[in-house]
Protein backbone atom coordinates (compact mmCIF):
# COMPACT_ATOMS: atom_id res chain seq x y z
CA UNK A 1 0.00 0.00 0.00
CA UNK A 2 0.89 3.31 -0.94
CA UNK A 3 1.10 6.06 2.14
CA UNK A 4 -1.83 8.64 2.13
CA UNK A 5 -1.22 12.57 2.43
CA UNK A 6 -4.31 15.27 2.24
CA UNK A 7 -4.62 18.28 3.75
CA UNK A 8 -7.92 20.89 4.94
CA UNK A 9 -7.60 24.68 5.08
CA UNK A 10 -9.28 26.41 8.35
CA UNK A 11 -9.56 29.27 10.36
CA UNK A 12 -9.20 29.75 14.27
CA UNK A 13 -8.72 31.87 16.54
CA UNK A 14 -6.05 31.43 20.14
CA UNK A 15 -4.58 32.81 22.53
CA UNK A 16 -1.19 32.38 24.65
CA UNK A 17 -1.05 33.26 28.48
CA UNK A 18 1.62 30.69 29.56
CA UNK A 19 4.31 32.03 27.36
CA UNK A 20 4.90 35.55 28.22
CA UNK A 21 4.11 37.09 25.03
CA UNK A 22 2.54 40.34 24.75
CA UNK A 23 1.56 39.68 21.29
CA UNK A 24 0.32 36.21 21.44
CA UNK A 25 -1.72 37.47 24.56
CA UNK A 26 -3.78 39.10 22.74
CA UNK A 27 -6.93 36.66 21.04
CA UNK A 28 -5.73 36.87 17.53
CA UNK A 29 -6.54 34.26 14.27
CA UNK A 30 -4.96 32.39 11.79
CA UNK A 31 -5.52 30.80 8.62
CA UNK A 32 -3.71 27.22 8.72
CA UNK A 33 -3.14 24.46 6.56
CA UNK A 34 -3.37 20.95 8.27
CA UNK A 35 -1.69 17.98 6.62
CA UNK A 36 -1.92 14.50 7.25
CA UNK A 37 -0.11 11.17 6.31
CA UNK A 38 -1.21 7.58 7.32
CA UNK A 39 1.43 5.15 6.53
CA UNK A 40 -0.39 1.69 4.96
CA UNK A 41 -0.68 -1.69 7.64
CA UNK A 42 1.31 -3.39 4.63
CA UNK A 43 3.21 -2.74 1.48
CA UNK A 44 1.93 -2.73 -1.58
CA UNK A 45 0.21 -5.10 -3.75
CA UNK A 46 -1.89 -5.95 -6.87
CA UNK A 47 -5.46 -6.78 -6.02
CA UNK A 48 -9.15 -6.54 -7.56
CA UNK A 49 -9.36 -2.75 -6.00
CA UNK A 50 -5.44 -1.56 -6.04
CA UNK A 51 -5.88 0.05 -2.55
CA UNK A 52 -6.30 -1.17 1.46
CA UNK A 53 -9.06 1.78 1.55
CA UNK A 54 -11.15 3.88 -0.64
CA UNK A 55 -10.25 7.20 -0.24
CA UNK A 56 -13.85 8.74 1.19
CA UNK A 57 -13.43 6.15 4.02
CA UNK A 58 -10.56 7.27 4.98
CA UNK A 59 -10.91 11.17 4.96
CA UNK A 60 -14.39 10.93 5.60
CA UNK A 61 -14.22 11.60 9.67
CA UNK A 62 -11.06 14.09 9.41
CA UNK A 63 -12.64 16.35 6.83
CA UNK A 64 -16.21 16.28 8.96
CA UNK A 65 -14.26 17.14 12.59
CA UNK A 66 -12.19 20.16 10.64
CA UNK A 67 -15.13 21.21 8.65
CA UNK A 68 -17.99 21.33 11.29
CA UNK A 69 -16.20 21.65 14.13
CA UNK A 70 -12.16 22.69 14.27
CA UNK A 71 -12.92 25.85 11.40
CA UNK A 72 -13.67 28.65 13.26
CA UNK A 73 -13.36 27.59 16.87
CA UNK A 74 -11.16 29.43 19.96
CA UNK A 75 -8.26 27.87 20.88
CA UNK A 76 -8.18 28.34 25.03
CA UNK A 77 -5.68 26.51 27.83
CA UNK A 78 -7.75 25.28 30.45
CA UNK A 79 -7.12 27.75 32.72
CA UNK A 80 -7.56 30.62 30.83
CA UNK A 81 -9.98 33.07 32.89
CA UNK A 82 -11.98 33.67 29.26
CA UNK A 83 -14.07 29.96 30.07
CA UNK A 84 -15.24 31.59 32.65
CA UNK A 85 -16.63 34.15 31.14
CA UNK A 86 -18.06 32.02 28.41
CA UNK A 87 -19.24 29.68 30.95
CA UNK A 88 -21.19 32.54 32.56
CA UNK A 89 -22.22 34.32 29.42
CA UNK A 90 -22.40 32.09 26.18
CA UNK A 91 -22.69 29.14 27.59
CA UNK A 92 -23.93 28.00 24.00
CA UNK A 93 -20.45 28.82 22.43
CA UNK A 94 -18.45 26.69 24.51
CA UNK A 95 -18.77 23.71 22.18
CA UNK A 96 -17.14 26.06 19.96
CA UNK A 97 -14.20 26.54 21.80
CA UNK A 98 -10.92 24.20 21.76
CA UNK A 99 -9.60 23.30 25.10
CA UNK A 100 -5.70 22.63 26.14
CA UNK A 101 -3.94 21.40 28.87
CA UNK A 102 -0.71 24.39 29.16
CA UNK A 103 -1.03 27.12 25.78
CA UNK A 104 -2.83 25.98 22.85
CA UNK A 105 0.41 26.30 20.83
CA UNK A 106 0.30 24.73 17.09
CA UNK A 107 2.62 22.10 18.57
CA UNK A 108 -0.37 21.15 20.98
CA UNK A 109 -2.55 21.18 18.11
CA UNK A 110 -0.88 18.93 15.97
CA UNK A 111 -0.09 17.02 18.66
CA UNK A 112 -4.02 16.50 19.32
CA UNK A 113 -4.52 16.59 15.75
CA UNK A 114 -2.57 13.26 15.84
CA UNK A 115 -4.20 11.57 18.52
CA UNK A 116 -8.03 12.72 17.38
CA UNK A 117 -6.64 10.80 13.62
CA UNK A 118 -5.26 8.07 15.48
CA UNK A 119 -8.44 7.72 17.17
CA UNK A 120 -10.58 8.04 13.77
CA UNK A 121 -8.21 5.76 11.97
CA UNK A 122 -8.81 2.72 15.04
CA UNK A 123 -12.70 3.56 15.41
CA UNK A 124 -12.94 2.69 12.14
CA UNK A 125 -10.80 -0.13 11.55
CA UNK A 126 -8.86 1.40 8.59
CA UNK A 127 -5.61 -0.54 7.79
CA UNK A 128 -3.31 2.42 8.50
CA UNK A 129 -1.65 4.56 11.24
CA UNK A 130 -0.81 8.01 11.57
CA UNK A 131 2.50 9.36 10.70
CA UNK A 132 2.48 12.78 10.11
CA UNK A 133 1.12 15.32 10.97
CA UNK A 134 1.94 18.99 9.66
CA UNK A 135 0.34 22.58 10.29
CA UNK A 136 1.20 25.38 8.39
CA UNK A 137 0.21 28.55 11.11
CA UNK A 138 1.87 31.21 8.70
CA UNK A 139 3.61 30.83 5.37
CA UNK A 140 6.59 30.89 7.58
CA UNK A 141 5.89 28.83 10.23
CA UNK A 142 5.08 25.12 10.36
CA UNK A 143 5.14 22.40 12.88
CA UNK A 144 5.50 18.92 11.98
CA UNK A 145 4.85 15.81 14.27
CA UNK A 146 6.24 12.44 13.63
CA UNK A 147 6.95 9.28 15.72
CA UNK A 148 10.12 10.79 16.03
CA UNK A 149 9.30 13.63 18.13
CA UNK A 150 6.16 12.85 19.34
CA UNK A 151 4.96 9.74 21.42
CA UNK A 152 1.48 9.28 22.27
CA UNK A 153 1.85 7.23 25.19
CA UNK A 154 4.24 9.58 26.84
CA UNK A 155 2.93 13.13 25.77
CA UNK A 156 1.82 13.62 29.68
CA UNK A 157 -2.15 14.38 28.13
CA UNK A 158 -4.92 12.90 30.59
CA UNK A 159 -6.51 10.12 29.20
CA UNK A 160 -9.65 10.94 29.14
CA UNK A 161 -8.88 14.58 27.23
CA UNK A 162 -11.10 14.80 24.21
CA UNK A 163 -8.01 14.13 21.82
CA UNK A 164 -8.30 10.06 22.40
CA UNK A 165 -11.75 9.79 21.72
CA UNK A 166 -13.32 8.91 18.14
CA UNK A 167 -16.18 11.58 18.63
CA UNK A 168 -16.42 14.86 17.44
CA UNK A 169 -15.28 16.23 20.45
CA UNK A 170 -12.77 19.45 21.02
CA UNK A 171 -13.44 19.69 24.56
CA UNK A 172 -14.20 18.39 27.68
CA UNK A 173 -17.43 19.98 28.66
Amino acid sequence: MAALEFTRRYAMAHRLLATKSPKCAIPHGHNEFVTVRLAPASTFRFSDTNSAAPFEAIKRRWHQWIDEHVDHALHLGESDPLLGYFREHEPARLSQIMTFQGDPTTEALAACFWLKLSAFVANDGLPFTVSEVRIEETPTNTVIVTPENFDPAQCGLRASAWPWRADMSINDF
